[in-house]
């Protein structure tokens, strides 16, 4: 199954930069503000996570913000070795 696109493009963009870097989607709840929410390849409670908002204040900071956070997480599961 795949996953809804983002409405806003710098947005997709950058949840596609996660999903390439082993990231995975994760639909939120009926009551949420957030589109979804982006899972790093730490199947558990201490994996990196992080909220994509539907409608951000900023969406190109939001953009770079998620790519931030993919690029900062230290759990690669070993993809650069």
């Amino acid at each position: 199954m795949s996953r809804p696109k983002h409405p806003n493009k710098d947005i997709e963009i950058a949840v596609k930069y996660a999903e390439v870097n082993g990231w995975r989607y994760k639909k939120s709840g009926k009551s949420a503000h957030a589109w979804g929410r982006l899972l790093c390849v730490l199947e558990n409670r201490e994996g990196c996570s992080m909220a994509v908002w539907s409608t951000p204040r900023n969406p190109v900071k939001h953009a770079q913000q998620i790519k931030r956070k993919v690029d900062q997480c230290i759990h690669d599961g070993g993809l650069d070795e």
